[in-house]
C-alpha cells in the first residue's frame, strides 16, 4: 500500500476488466467504426493507436456512451455498458480524461484534484453544507490524498495557483491525478500528450508507468508512437476505423500493415 492509498482495483491475474465487441457507428452514409473488438486487461497499459481521423476517440466516446453506437457491446467488469449513462459509468470505475485538458476555472490546482474524489464522499450533502464534524474530517482527509497526488507529478509548489494558470503539461497532469483521485478500476486516457513538448511527455510517461504499478489498469488513445511504445504492455491499431493490429509493441512495430498505414506517414518508427 502506497502513502497514496490507492487501491488495485482489478481483479488477479491478466483477465480482461473491458472486453468491446463489433463496435459499429456511422455518420450519415460514412461508417466511422467498422467491427471493432478488443480487451484491456488488468495490471496492462492497453493503447489504441492509429493516424488522425482513424476513429480512436470515435471508440472511447462509445465506449463511454458520449456518442450512441448503431451495434456492438461494451462489457465492463462483467456488466453490459449498454444504456448506461456517462455518470453511472464512472460510478462503475470506468474513468476517462479528454483531449483537451478540462480543468475547473476558478478554482486552484488542489481543488480541482479534490473534485476527482467527491464520487467517493460518504457524506450526505446535508452534512456538507453544514459542515458538521464528520463531514470536516472527510474533507481534511480528501485534501491530504490531493496534496500528496499533487506531490507525486511535481504540483505541490502550484497546489494554491489557479488551475487555468498551469501551463498545458501541468493542466494534464492535474486532469490525470484529478481522474486517479476517483479511484478508477479502469483509467481511461484520451490523446494526454497532445500538445505536450517532449520534457512533459516525458513525464506523462512516468507517471502512466506509477499508475500502472498501483495496480490500476490504463487504457490510452494517443498519436505519439513514443509515449505509447514506452508505456504499453499490448496495442492496438486502428485505421479508417477498423483495427488492422493487435499486439505487443515489438509485434506492432513489425506489422506491414501498421508501418504502411501509420508508422510509414511518420517517417520512421519510434524507439
Amino acid at each position: 500500500m502506497t502513502a497514496i492509498d490507492i487501491r488495485e482495483n482489478s481483479s488477479a491475474g491478466e483477465s480482461a476488466i473491458l472486453r468491446v465487441s463489433g463496435l459499429v457507428k456511422s455518420f450519415g452514409g460514412l461508417k466511422a467504426i467498422n467491427d471493432v473488438s478488443f480487451e484491456a486487461k488488468a495490471h496492462q497499459v492497453t493503447a489504441m493507436i492509429g493516424p488522425n481521423g482513424a476513429g480512436k476517440t470515435t471508440v472511447f466516446n462509445l465506449i463511454t456512451n458520449i456518442m450512441s453506437k448503431d451495434a456492438g457491446k461494451v462489457m465492463f467488469l462483467g456488466f453490459d455498458l449498454s444504456g448506461m449513462s456517462a455518470v453511472k459509468i464512472a460510478g462503475l470505475g470506468l474513468i476517462r480524461t479528454f483531449q483537451s485538458a478540462r480543468v475547473f476555472p476558478g478554482m486552484t490546482a488542489i481543488e480541482n484534484v479534490m473534485v476527482g474524489g467527491h464520487r467517493l464522499v460518504r457524506h450526505s450533502l446535508p452534512s456538507q453544507t453544514l459542515w458538521l464534524r464528520g463531514a470536516q474530517t472527510e474533507e481534511r482527509r480528501l485534501r491530504r490524498r490531493a496534496e500528496e497526488m499533487l506531490e507525486l507529478v511535481g504540483l505541490a509548489s502550484l497546489a494554491e495557483a489557479h488551475a487555468t494558470e498551469l501551463p498545458m503539461g501541468g493542466q494534464k497532469l492535474l486532469e490525470v491525478v484529478r481522474a486517479l483521485m476517483a479511484q478508477p478500476k479502469l483509467l481511461c486516457l484520451d490523446e494526454p500528450a497532445a500538445g505536450l513538448n517532449d520534457t512533459e511527455t516525458q513525464e506523462l510517461a512516468n507517471l502512466v508507468r506509477a499508475i500502472r504499478k498501483l495496480g490500476i489498469p490504463v487504457l490510452i488513445v494517443e498519436h505519439n508512437m513514443s509515449l505509447v511504445m514506452n508505456v504499453a504492455d499490448r496495442i492496438v491499431v486502428i485505421d479508417s476505423g477498423a483495427i488492422i493490429a493487435n499486439g505487443t509493441p515489438a509485434e506492432v512495430q513489425n506489422n506491414s500493415r501498421v508501418i504502411e498505414a501509420y508508422l510509414g506517414r511518420e517517417g520512421h518508427a519510434a524507439s
